[in-house]
């Protein structure tokens, strides 16, 4: 048996590195996504052409600053491609285990290739919605394999700071697009036509790295190709003594290899730990606001007063401080660790949100703007609530379900993780509009409340994973954690769950 504390050898060469980057570009496609999405639907040339109802009360803002753009098959244009990807992402589970990461990677850029082409090409509504779909089919495939990708190939004293990577090149998606939502927003009549076209650039990019990059060791020796696996290892490791590693991912692919459905396998007690984690990551990231903000920021810009250059410019500004704060996160999760990370920044994101709120209840009403002055500290406090996000909720939503389930259930489990974060990214982005309209800067409230409850969460529920092995995590981290190793024995795990309340307090 292997040692469950081994740290093992690694060199880290041009050829690993590449393979990180190349795989990383997933999440540039799909931050690219996000950021575009809210560029296009404060454009007047694509509102007049698709939803001219909106653009008429646009032009007739100062009826209510918040209600302009409350329209719900906009938001359709937006949230529907994360209803595609929250369905994708079982079929992405499936395509892992069976194919490989890597073939999955593939699949991931081909479907966003098409919804690039289909979207920048619309002429009628149902084109542009289909051209969503795709891009949703993309984003769940790619969501699902990337991370996963990502972790299994790094060392495990880098692994928080290479799957982090993913998370950075999704601020970078978002940061590219805003630029291009900025550059293009007076190329009259089509300037929306290029910016949801140089989406394919990225997936192109991924398309080229899935040809380049290996498959993982895990998915190779867990599909019975041990050698092509041992090799795999001593090419990412730049080394040939990998005995130890290799063994250790062999033992995890034996107990693997008992499980015949992954699926069946979570609904068991002693899969609950990281299954109940990975879920809540996802939803909590989600219910941070953040990315009601990010695909909307544009939109509220315009509704705190901004006209539309300064309103996108607004939103490079942010997306720049997006970009720049995940370095942190790069250089701290392993260093610092996961849950500090997620605590500072619960209280960073709090203490913003309820003062954009107080701000915006006092001094912005349905009619009438706020004073340069005030919008500048809303864009600042907004500028510090994304900057806590990005060291913290944003890169670890993705890097802890990642980590925390067995190989055995690693792909079923984190389809569930992948699955929720388009569930409620689909609510989010469907509902947030509305929100806006009915509940004004209240809503900066209600994500007030959710970031408490996730501080909370953090505190009593969540593991600290920095340092321990992936395949070892079953063993070091839910057997000796306070409430979750009850859960590992059948018979306790009923009676953990019949004292739920009493094990949390």
């Amino acid at each position: 048996m292997v040692s469950t504390h081994t740290t093992f050898n690694s060199k880290v060469t041009i050829y690993v590195v590449s393979c990180w980057i190349f795989a990383a570009f997933g999440g540039l496609m799909f931050g690219y996504d996000i950021g575009v999405s809210g560029g296009v639907t404060s454009m007047d040339d694509f509102l007049i052409k698709f939803f001219p109802r909106v653009h008429e009360r646009k032009l007739h803002a100062k009826e209510d600053n918040y209600c302009k753009y409350d329209d719900q098959l906009l938001q359709l244009f937006t949230s529907s491609l994360y209803l595609a990807a929250l369905v994708a992402s079982f079929g992405a589970s499936k395509a892992c285990s069976a194919l490989g990461r890597k073939p999955t990677i593939l699949i991931a850029s081909t479907f966003f290739l098409a919804g690039a082409a289909l979207s920048a090409a619309a002429e009628h509504h149902w084109i542009l919605i289909i051209g969503r779909i795709l891009f949703g089919i993309g984003v769940g495939f790619g969501n699902e394999a990337v991370p996963l990708f990502l972790t299994e190939v790094a060392p495990v004293q880098h692994r928080g700071a290479v799957n982090i990577l993913f998370q950075l090149f999704v601020t970078m998606g978002i940061l590219f697009a805003n630029l291009v939502n900025y550059g293009v927003s007076t190329l009259h009549p089509n300037g929306w036509r290029v910016a949801l076209g140089v989406a394919g650039t990225p997936a192109l990019v991924l398309f080229i790295g899935s040809l380049v990059i290996t498959e993982t060791p895990a998915s190779l020796v867990e599909r019975g190709k041990e050698t092509q696996g041992k090799e795999a290892l001593k090419k990412i490791r730049g080394l040939d003594d990998v005995d130890a590693e290799y063994e250790q991912i062999k033992e995890a692919c034996e107990r693997a290899k008992l499980v015949k459905d992954p699926f069946k396998k979570l609904t068991k007690l002693s899969s609950m730990p990281p299954l109940i984690i990975g879920i809540s990551m996802q939803v909590f990231q989600q219910f941070t606001g953040i990315n009601a903000i990010m695909f909307y920021a544009p939109v509220l810009f315009q509704t705190l007063g901004f006209k539309n250059d300064a309103s996108l410019l607004s939103a490079v500004i942010t997306g720049s401080v997006n970009v720049l704060a995940t370095f942190v996160s790069i250089y701290a999760v392993d260093k610092v660790g996961r849950r500090k990370l997620l605590i500072q920044a619960c209280a960073q994101m709090l203490i913003s949100q309820v003062a954009i709120a107080g701000i915006l209840l006092v001094h912005l009403k349905t009619t009438g703007t706020l004073t340069r002055g005030l919008a500048a500290v809303v864009v600042l406090l907004v500028c510090l609530f994304v900057m806590s996000f990005a060291w913290s909720w944003g890169p670890l939503g993705w890097l802890i379900p990642s980590e925390t389930f067995p190989l055995e259930t690693r792909t079923a489990g984190f389809a569930f993780a992948v699955s929720a974060n388009m569930l409620f990214t689909f609510i989010i982005a469907q509902a947030f509009l509305s929100m806006l309209c009915h509940m004004k800067a209240a809503i900066f409230l209600f994500f007030s409340a959710w970031i408490v409850l996730m501080g909370l969460f953090v505190v009593f529920l969540l593991p600290e994973t920095k340092g321990v092995p992936i395949d070892s995590i079953t063993e070091t981290v839910w057997k000796k954690h306070p409430v979750w190793k009850k859960f590992m024995n059948e018979k306790k795990g009923h009676q953990a769950l019949d004292q739920w309340p009493k094990l949390i307090l």
